[in-house]
């Protein structure tokens, strides 16, 4: 693999940020669209690791000279507001609502592994990725099945 530039390893650091704060503002736009308490206590501790997540990757990219990305991405506000236009349009199932966040998760993973794939990073930085990669297919297994469930259970 060719090593990346300092500039090429900030970019990749932004768009994970990006990623993460989609999930955040997906989660909570979901906490806030849910009837269940339980899904709602989910997606409210979904979010705060996104936060998480996302302040790691800023305390990262801030070690390898830059000034981090702070907010989510064209492409997740548009989610955000499919979310929130199909919630309001539809009977606001829990099973949609674990449909929409599967979406989304789907997205993080597929971020995080292509960040994986975009050259030599510093060690640190790919550290970093591939343990957040783990978090959030953790995170999409978790939804998968609580998707499958809602579902049979309808």
């Amino acid at each position: 693999m060719a090593t990346l530039r300092n500039d090429d390893v900030i970019d990749v650091l932004n768009d994970l940020i990006e990623t993460c704060k989609d999930g955040e503002y997906g989660f909570n736009e979901l906490a806030d669209h849910t009837q269940s308490s339980e899904l709602r206590s989910l997606f409210r501790n979904r979010a705060m690791g996104c936060a998480e997540a996302a302040a790691e990757l800023q305390r990262t990219a801030a070690e390898h000279g830059a000034t981090a990305e702070t907010g989510g991405s064209v492409a997740g506000a548009v989610h955000r507001g499919w979310v929130s236009v199909r919630s309001a349009m539809t009977s606001r199932t829990d099973q949609a609502m674990l449909e929409e966040c599967e979406r989304g998760e789907d997205a993080a993973v597929a971020q995080y592994r292509s960040a994986l794939d975009e050259g030599d990073l510093p060690a640190d930085v790919r550290t970093l990725i591939a343990r957040q990669l783990e978090g959030a297919q953790r995170n999409h297994d978790q939804i998968k099945a609580l998707r499958d469930s809602y579902a049979t259970t309808a």
